[in-house]
């Protein structure tokens, strides 16, 4: 197995054509532990070069609600009133601890995600 580090956008494009061609092998095959190798740094490179940043908590909300099904009226229970609802999905007001323990623990949302800073709009006066 002639295996060597990615260290260029190249290099990656050409483990990934590696690792396509390689879907269908068998596990504890030569060709399944070649797939596995080239996985693995094509996922190192992957992390180190093109990371994925967390979405701020709003987005977090917004993306779980959409994959549930979810109204902004679902949320009530969770964030307060409908007001209050509308006021932290249009980034008008900061969730508060409490609203982030009980979005987590229904949505299952990350806890890091949420207390995450995230930029709010100023009101127009």
């Amino acid at each position: 197995m002639n295996i060597k580090p990615i260290k260029s956008e190249v290099d990656y494009q050409m483990v990934l054509e590696k690792i396509d061609r390689l879907m269908d092998a068998e596990p504890d095959t030569p060709a399944g532990d070649r797939l596995d190798v080239l996985t693995t740094l094509a996922e190192s490179y992957e992390n180190k070069n093109h990371p994925i940043e967390e979405p701020d908590p709003v987005e977090a909300i917004l993306h779980r609600m959409e994959a549930l099904e979810m109204t902004h009226k679902d949320l009530e229970p969770l964030i307060g009133t409908r007001a209050r609802v509308l006021e932290i999905l249009a980034r008008k007001r900061p969730l508060t601890i409490s609203m982030i323990r009980r979005i987590h623990q229904s949505l299952r949302i990350p806890a890091d995600v949420l207390i995450q800073s995230y930029s709010l709009k100023a009101e127009r006066m």
